[in-house]
């Protein structure tokens, strides 16, 4: 049966719903999720894990041929990822990958495994791979909520800009669009809040929920008092640590995330504070809330009064004078609902703002740069309430499909009647008048929304009513009969009714100038940057500057854009981005309702492909011609192919090429050629086979050319040589003359001599016994010239060492170059940066007791933490500092030669092993950690760490005059220390740190400039004594040194021991009345007091 399943749906000898339905349902029950429509994949959710995501599988992704493999994921991002490079048959282009479906149907996760393919494929060895991967799981945990239809449903739209210089990554840009912030303060039965609200009440440990003020996740409203089971609760834990992480790997700094998270538990504070009217019907806040009060208004850094006035009443100007307007109590929940609603939707869009600014390309601004881009956007839905959100992302998925429809059907069939290709019209479902419902102005619905919200009267039953009158004839439009304010719209997926209530304040989204005022004011500066920000036409959060902020007017000026102005006309600049990029399509497909594996609904999968129109996308992908370039572009590009230069790109030299190719099945118009979708495919294989000769040509010629070049010099060397010999022939033939002659003048002055008695010779000694050498007493031998040491015994030799034949021997001259004197200096530029990057930023941090980790070497060369561990075991490492890069390198002991990983230090203080996807706030946290998990890709350990003490002294000054340095400080501050305690003076490190957190800015943290000198000297005495307790409490625990703090800490702390007195006196209560209740009511007794 499985033989019988085609993976290109184009291929299905009959073409109907039954034989379509049929084939998919074979091939999602042998797991086969992927199948092709011409270029087009149709991807089924099966909801459970596969192993076609391993590493194997997405290595054989890698520039491969379609045919040869099954349909994948991977193959649509290998396919985008050669377009842009221009290596198929299109000439390089920027690339979009659209992923569409229904809610549930998978799309957040193929966009995962787009990425990460896509990642793999430019794999530069370089970190921003890793930080761009590590961008979803943070906008999964702040932007994704549980639904009836999805437990990890993307509440808002995301389009990711990869930027590419050649084929490496060099940036990445986030565009969202329309966060459900109505989530945060209201659920429907069966939904959840933002992931990030459960992953935080239980990753966050119990020393930090004090410190944010968080308490037990039951109690707060705006979660609806439900949490989840203890094996949900604990893979909340493990989410919780990958968004810590996430945002390490970005770039967020420590203070940053403090903030953001007491904001995140000011918003649930918030969400408990009730309100009730006095007997004089003025508003106050309830009793049970006044902990509550005070907690929210710690946790956004604002004074109590002022959060309260701002929740209770208005105040506007007229004329120039003030006018308090107060709150009945539904106005002061719809208050306090905006509030929340309005900092979490600031602070998503901080986190995209931040993201953006971490991940822009830092490349110079003329550089032009490649593009792909993923589209994941809200699927449609159709729920049992349908709002103002469902109502947007419903009119996205419209766009979507008329955009697949222009694509694929409209645009190429007008070019066949254009170019006179013989065709028959395919037909399908066109949602053009629907579009036209929408977006129409004057008289669309989004245009007589912005009209009715601009009236301040105006109800959403006016705005219905509105509605009913100007779209009773449309037909895709229809009028609902009921009290509520209802209609229903029939969109390309089906009808869906909408609930229009609360329609028009959604889309006011205005924000009241006092709640603006006292958030810009705030003592939590991200808070206040959040506020003081700007809104672009798109939506998009654009945080500047205090110097830089502009007036009111031109603040109020950009905020008076409605949300479905800014979501429309963000609509209209994604799709204009998409058409100029050529698409990729993934269709996902939803199986059934239940979420559950192994089960097809076959009505609700029919429905999909119905309504998404995929049997006519079939037809027109098999009958059609997907590719259609026009003669130049043709020409330009596959000239090649006929081996002959300088064609004209005219007709006549694309039929030449073409019929060069025995391609078969193409049409030519009157000015382009019309090609089946696997044409492309058969090109290129072609281009590859000339690419493959081409190489074998420039080896060989480079071999060739090498090949004489190494001959001439052989050739030169071998007359140099025999010029030197014939030099030291003549040389010797010359001495030996010389010699001869003067051998001859003394023969003949011997012979002028007269002649003298004989004198008897000497006698000769009898050899004496030499006296036995003691070991001290050998001579020690001439001196030698330097050997030079012999190369590490664990370094691999190039292909090219000893390229040449042993027995010639070359001139030391001629290879040795002269040394460049810039490049001396410039190195030891580099050297002496980074002993002063280390000496002021990192000695505190790796230090401990004024001694460094055993691992550690200072700044030793790569040759010799080789020759450290030439003899140590398997698994041994130590760290090193950079010589000529502010970072370290840790050297590994691998099984047979030494591996060595870049350390880098991120823009935030953290430590990243290059390559890998976590961040380590300290070194001794990333040694740590990586003793028991493996570093990729080779998963090695590190298990014994390599000391000091060694054979070769390796340069340790900078460490041995730190170290020295440390010990004489800490002497110097043991000695104060004592001094200090006789005169019995303590330290209150949390008290005096929230002392000066109360100060103006600008003024001293103490009264020391008012003391005498002695006291001045007694004081800073204690002061450092002081700072040597923390640094020694910081040394003892480095996971808790020097962290930061909320603002407003001890009026969190007040706040949140109020509301627990309360709640026990409650409990209490609660407890005396069961009591009582189980006593017999004999026992009861009534009293007048």
């Amino acid at each position: 049966m499985e033989e019988n399943l085609p993976d290109d749906l184009t291929n299905l000898s009959e073409l109907d719903e039954k034989t379509l339905l049929e084939v998919l349902t074979g091939r999602f029950t042998h797991s086969h999720i992927y199948t092709y429509i011409g270029d087009i994949l149709v991807a089924i959710n099966p909801f459970k894990y596969l192993s076609i995501y391993e590493k194997e599988v997405s290595e054989r992704y890698k520039c491969h041929e379609k045919r040869s493999l099954p349909p994948h994921i991977f193959a649509v991002a290998d396919r985008a990822y050669q377009s842009m490079l221009g290596r198929l048959a299109t000439g390089p282009k920027n690339q979009c990958i659209v992923i569409s479906g229904e809610s549930g149907a998978g799309k957040t996760e193929s966009t995962k495994l787009l990425l990460r393919h896509i990642m793999e494929l430019c794999k530069a060895n370089s970190q921003l791979e890793q930080q761009i991967l590590q961008v979803n799981p943070l906008l999964e945990a702040f932007g994704n909520a549980q639904t009836v239809m999805n437990d990890n449903s993307s509440r808002f739209g995301k389009y990711i800009q990869l930027r590419f210089q050649n084929s490496s990554v060099k940036g990445a840009k986030i565009n969202e669009y329309l966060l459900e912030k109505s989530r945060v303060v209201h659920q429907d039965e069966g939904e959840q809040n933002f992931h990030i609200f459960y992953f935080m009440l239980v990753g966050i440990s119990y020393e930090d929920k004090e410190i944010y003020g968080l308490l037990d996740p039951t109690h707060y409203r705006y979660l609806n008092g439900r949490f989840g089971q203890e094996d949900v609760a604990q893979n909340w834990r493990v989410k919780y640590a990958e968004v810590c992480n996430a945002m390490d790997m970005v770039g967020f700094e420590e203070q940053e995330k403090v903030d953001m998270m007491t904001i995140l538990a000011g918003i649930l504070s918030l969400g408990n504070i009730t309100f009730e009217t006095t007997d004089n019907d003025v508003l106050k806040v309830c009793e049970g809330s006044r902990g509550w009060l005070k907690a929210t208004a710690g946790q956004f850094g604002v004074q109590e009064e002022d959060l309260l006035k701002s929740l209770t009443c208005t105040t506007s100007m007229t004329r120039g004078e003030a006018i308090q307007r107060l709150h009945n109590q539904q106005q002061a929940e719809d208050a306090r609902d905006s509030i929340a609603k309005l900092a979490y939707g600031r602070v998503f869009g901080w986190i995209v703002s931040k993201i953006n600014e971490q991940l822009a390309p830092k490349v110079d601004c003329d550089v032009e740069l490649s593009e792909i881009g993923i589209l994941d956007i809200f699927g449609f839905e159709n729920f049992a309430v349908n709002r103002f959100e469902q109502l947007c992302i419903n009119l996205a998925n419209e766009q979507l499909q008329y955009f697949f429809n222009h694509h694929i059907f409209l645009m190429e069939q007008n070019e066949y009647k254009e170019e006179g290709i013989t065709w028959e019209t395919i037909t399908y479902k066109d949602n053009k008048p629907i579009l036209d419902l929408f977006l129409t102005k004057p008289i669309g619905i989004l245009s007589l929304l912005d009209e009715q919200s601009a009236f301040p009267q105006a109800t959403d039953r006016d705005f219905v009513d509105k509605l009913n009158s100007k779209f009773k004839a449309a037909p895709n439009f229809e009028v609902v009969r009921n009290h509520t304010p209802l209609f229903t719209i029939v969109h390309y997926a089906g009808k869906v009714q909408y609930n229009a209530s609360g329609f028009l304040e959604k889309n006011r989204d205005t924000i009241p100038a006092n709640i603006r005022e006292l958030f810009i004011n705030s003592v939590t500066p991200l808070l206040s940057v959040l506020f003081a920000a700007t809104i672009s036409r798109t939506g998009t959060l654009m945080p500047r500057k205090a110097k830089f902020q502009v007036a009111d007017d031109n603040f109020n000026s950009t905020r008076k854009q409605s949300v479905g102005s800014q979501f429309k006309h963000s609509l209209a600049v994604l799709i204009e981005k998409m058409f100029a990029a050529s698409p990729h399509f993934v269709r996902c497909v939803k199986p059934n309702r239940s979420k559950q594996p192994d089960q097809l609904d076959s009505k609700l999968v029919m429905d999909q492909l119905r309504y998404n129109g995929l049997l006519e996308t079939i037809r027109i992908r098999r009958d059609g011609f997907s590719w259609r370039p026009t003669f130049r572009e043709f020409a330009e590009r596959y000239t090649i192919l006929l081996l002959k230069p300088d064609l004209p790109a005219n007709k006549e030299s694309c039929m030449s090429i073409l019929n060069n190719t025995e391609l078969s099945g193409w049409k030519c118009g009157s000015s382009r050629l019309f090609f089946k979708y696997w044409h492309q495919e058969e090109l290129a294989r072609l281009l590859e086979q000339l690419g493959r000769a081409a190489l074998v040509i420039q080896k060989n010629y480079h071999a060739w050319i090498c090949r004489r070049k190494y001959l001439a010099l052989i050739v030169e060397l071998r007359r140099q040589r025999q010029a030197q010999r014939e030099r030291e022939e003549k040389e010797r033939r010359r001495q030996q003359l010389e010699e001869e002659m003067k051998r001859r003048l003394e023969v003949e002055e011997e012979n002028l001599r007269p002649e003298s008695p004989p004198v008897p010779l000497p006698r000769k000694r009898m050899p004496q016994p030499k006296p036995r050498s003691a070991p001290g007493s050998i001579t020690k031998a001439p001196h030698l010239a330097p050997v030079p040491r012999p190369r590490s015994k664990l370094f691999e030799a190039t292909p090219f060492d000893n390229e040449l034949n042993e027995k010639v021997h070359l001139d030391i001259s001629q290879v040795l170059q002269t040394i460049d004197e810039e490049r001396i200096k410039e190195k030891h530029l580099k050297k002496t940066n980074t002993i002063r990057w280390f000496k002021e930023t990192q000695v505190r941090k790796l230090a401990r007791d004024g001694n460094f980790p055993s691992w550690f070497h200072g700044m030793i060369t790569r040759r010799q933490a080789e020759d450290l561990l030439i003899d140590k075991p398997l698994g041994c490492f130590l760290v090193r500092v950079g010589q000529s890069r502010e970072g370290y390198t840790l050297t590994y002991r691998g099984a047979n030669r030494c591996r060595h990983y870049m350390i880098e230090m991120q823009t935030n203080g953290k430590y990243v092993i290059l390559g890998e996807d976590r961040a380590h706030s300290s070194l001794v946290d990333l040694v740590q950690y990586h003793a028991h998990v493996g570093i990729k890709p080779f998963l090695e350990l590190l298990t014994v760490p390599c000391g000091q003490m060694c054979e070769q002294e390796p340069d340790y000054e900078e460490l041995k005059a730190l170290t020295s340095s440390a010990s004489v400080e800490s002497s110097s501050v043991n000695s104060a220390e004592e001094a200090d305690q006789e005169m019995g003076t303590g330290s209150n490190k949390v008290h005096l740190q929230m002392q000066r957190l109360f100060l103006p800015p600008g003024q001293n943290s103490s009264p020391e400039h008012h003391k005498p000198p002695v006291l001045k000297r007694i004081s800073d005495r204690r002061r450092l004594v002081e700072a040597t307790e923390m640094e020694r409490k910081d040394n003892d625990n480095p996971n808790h040194a020097s962290r930061p703090f909320p603002r407003l800490y001890p009026s969190i702390r007040l706040a949140m021991r109020e509301i627990q007195q309360i709640q026990q006196h409650f409990q209490q209560s609660q407890d005396q009345i069961k009591v009582s209740s189980n006593k017999p009511l004999t026992s009861w007794k009534r009293t007048d007091a």
